[in-house]
């Protein structure tokens, strides 16, 4: 579904036949499947006739078994139907695969080579047939399409006697061991012999190396003899028959030379220092070792001239005085490096500090006649101390929490505020709060101490827009904050007794009038807040403290840091494509809410997006990159407000459903904008600001566009549940967030 601002209407696959077979067909090269009309049997297998027999499948609309599948057949020809078709019972054109399994011969037969796709668009109208020559024993089979596992079975062949086995078995070889530049094998190589008789069956396997007699092959063979050889094989059925002599040839040279080269070691020494460079109270030896030969067994070290001992960790020396570490390393081979050593002084610390540090606070930024800040002020702190040193800063703006100071505040709200400031040393003296009191005359969007953080553009109650504009009430807060419909609430009337007293206060103030005291109230009602079900509010994930922060993974390239006022912000040193992702747990359906902030440099636009329902990014079969798990397998909902570049803007549903700028609801650099995410079933809703850019169905069958070629399309993102990230393009893609909440639905 292409971006909209109106009402979501459900999807359907709708098109010619011809066109829903191209999105299949690229659907199943994507996922490595072979399209029709692949379906082949054995090698060779000879043309059916009356007398063969015949063994049909067919698949319908479920994922979960095949509708009909025979058990059991007789050994020799036979004809293989797959039908997955209208006819079958299959509505919605679901694909489906019947795959012999021949990946382990030792538990099922292995030697018929199956795999038949049908759906009901495919030029056969999902009905095919494959030619094959069934041997005794059992056939696994089963479907390869993702989701689709647990259709599978097992086909039982039996022999049903009569003509004489004249046809001797097949062989074949492989060849292991660590090889030299030239292929010959380092210090020895391992060969593993294998046959197979669709007829009696293989009664033995033999070998002969280098001219010698013939022996039974038991286990692969080892040779470790140095020189060129030759291992001569052939295969003996139940029925006598023996197949041709097979070799290979290989060569086998001694291995690398004995390591006479020592280890490398060096030794770094950390701790507090004076002035002068001696370490204060205490310094802390660390001594490493490498070895790129047999590798390092032990390092050793000696203090002050004493003897060596073996050095298992960082070694600690409190003692005053000048000191002398000597160190060396031995490695598997014996060979000890040349001793080193490092010199180093401590001295007794400085008596204890009881003075706390002093602070200062300065207001800039352009002012009226009045004295206020025009648009913004900022706010620089300073803080000293003489005795152990400034350990931390902090401030607390409104009466809000004191926060970390990192850098000069920016107030960009309008109104009076008061900003409280105080400094911690290193030996934990914390000094008296001070303040300073300054007032901005323009109006933006922070405030913290509001309820909440919502500066869409009308006043929403959970998911129903009033209309109402989302103005500035007398308190600084805006309308949407005081209705608090992301907090938890113990019922129905609970919530609508607040917003009635809300929306009375409003009426008196003159904020909201008559008509608009009746919208508010009505749609407190029609948003089921309260109800069974609709308690739970929303669960925040970053409040923009350390400990939240903590509670997030990066992997790839780039970072995510801390930078004041409860937000991140990507790295404009570390570069690379990475993801910030949340591992405490999945999330099923779900309303997920945040704000982010286009920071990108000079006149550029940030490149990030909002990752959900994706797997565990550190387990996939699929893709070792744990960044990339996210993009092929998750849905990346963009945040682009660049007039050129990627086609994919803000709204848009990154590969399947594109958002034009005209429809992104772009706002200028360095705003904050709401975004929700809101996903039910495989239905995806996408709001900036409160207006709906995008509603998407997540239908299966859809293919990524422009074409990936080891992209599974939403047919390998069909998961009901998953994981939530942020995600850094690089260092020129500056983007912050912060107020990340969530709520189950």
């Amino acid at each position: 579904m292409n971006g909209t601002r109106g009402a979501a209407v459900p999807r359907r696959l709708t098109g010619s036949r011809g066109l829903l077979t191209a999105l299949v067909l690229a659907l199943l090269a994507a996922l490595g499947l072979s399209a029709p009309p692949a379906a082949y049997g054995r090698d060779g297998a000879r043309p059916a006739t009356a007398a063969d027999q015949v063994l049909t499948w067919t698949a319908g609309n479920p994922t979960d078994r095949y509708l009909t599948a025979p058990a059991e057949a007789v050994a020799g020809p036979a004809t293989i139907v797959f039908e997955n078709s209208e006819a079958t019972g299959n509505t919605t054109g679901m694909p489906h695969t019947l795959t012999f399994d021949t990946s382990d011969p030792s538990r099922h037969n292995a030697d018929v080579d199956l795999n038949i796709l049908a759906n009901p668009a495919d030029d056969n109208g999902g009905r095919h047939t494959a030619e094959v020559t069934l041997t005794p024993g059992t056939y696994r089979y089963y479907c390869t399409i993702p989701g689709h596992g647990a259709m599978q079975g097992t086909l039982v062949v039996t022999d049903p006697g009569g003509g004489e086995d004249t046809t001797a078995p097949e062989t074949s070889h492989e060849i292991s061991g660590q090889r030299d530049a030239d292929g010959a094998y380092l210090g020895g190589a391992t060969v593993a012999l294998t046959a197979s008789d669709a007829g009696s069956g293989v009664e033995r396997v033999e070998f002969a190396l280098d001219g010698g007699e013939f022996a039974e092959y038991a286990a692969p063979v080892a040779v470790d003899a140095v020189g060129a050889h030759r291992l001569v094989y052939r295969a003996v059925d139940r029925a006598g028959n023996v197949s041709a002599e097979r070799a290979v040839e290989f060569t086998v040279v001694a291995p690398p030379e004995e390591d006479t080269t020592a280890p490398e070691t060096s030794a770094e020494v950390s701790g507090e220092r004076d002035a002068d460079g001696a370490y204060l109270g205490s310094a802390t030896v660390t001594v490493t070792a490498s070895d790129a030969g047999s590798g390092v067994e032990r390092v050793e070290f000696a203090l002050d001239g004493g003897e060596f001992a073996e050095y298992a960790a960082p070694v600690a020396v409190d003692a005053v005085g000048a000191h002398r570490l000597v160190y060396r390393a031995v490695d598997r081979a014996g060979n000890v490096s040349a001793e080193r050593a490092v010199e180093f002084t401590v001295v007794a610390p400085p008596e204890e500090d009881t003075t706390a540090p002093e602070t200062s606070a300065e207001v800039s930024g352009e002012r009226d006649a009045d004295g206020a800040y025009l648009g913004s002020a900022t706010v620089t702190i300073t803080a000293t101390d003489a005795g152990s040193g400034v350990g931390r800063v902090q401030y607390s703006l409104n009466g809000g929490p004191y926060l970390a100071y990192t850098a000069p505040v920016t107030v960009a709200r309008a109104g009076a505020h008061l900003l409280r400031h105080r400094a911690t040393d290193k030996a934990g003296n914390t000094s008296a709060a001070r303040t300073v009191a300054f007032t901005v005359a323009e109006e933006d969007t922070t405030g913290p101490d509001c309820p909440e953080s919502d500066n869409r553009r009308t006043v929403i109650i959970g998911t129903v827009d009033t209309g109402v504009p989302n103005r500035l009430t007398g308190n600084g807060c805006t309308i949407n904050e005081l209705i608090e419909d992301e907090r938890a609430w113990d019922g129905e009337n609970d919530f609508l007794r607040h917003v009635t007293a809300v929306a009375d206060g409003l009426r008196a103030e003159g904020v909201v009038d008559e008509r608009e005291h009746t919208l508010l109230t009505r749609a407190a009602r029609e948003s089921a807040i309260g109800t069974p079900g609709h308690t739970g509010g929303y669960r925040t994930l970053f409040d923009g403290s350390a400990a939240s922060f903590a509670d997030w993974e990066h992997v790839g390239g780039g970072a995510f840091g801390l930078t004041g006022g409860g937000a991140m912000t990507s790295s404009t040193t570390r570069g690379g494509l990475g993801m910030l992702w949340y591992p405490d747990r999945q999330f099923g359906d779900f309303s997920l809410r945040l704000q982010f902030r286009d920071d990108a440099p000079g006149s550029g636009r940030a490149n990030s997006g909002v990752f959900v329902r994706f797997p565990d990014p550190h387990w996939h079969p699929g893709e070792s990159r744990p960044e990339w798990v996210a993009i092929k397998y998750g849905h990346e909902n963009q945040i682009l407000d660049r007039a050129d570049g990627d086609m994919y803007k803000t709204g848009s549903v990154y590969g399947f459903d594109k958002v034009n700028l005209d429809g992104a609801g772009v706002e200028e650099k360095g705003v904050w904008n709401d975004y929700e995410i809101r996903v039910v079933d495989q239905r995806y809703w996408i709001l900036r600001n409160g207006v709906l850019l995008n509603v998407f169905d997540n239908d299966p069958g859809l293919v990524f566009s422009p074409p990936r070629a080891d992209d599974p399309g939403t047919a390998g993102r069909q998961y009901a549940d998953g994981f939530i990230g942020l995600q850094t393009h690089g260092t020129s893609d500056v983007i912050s967030f912060r107020n990340i909440r969530i709520q189950e639905l």
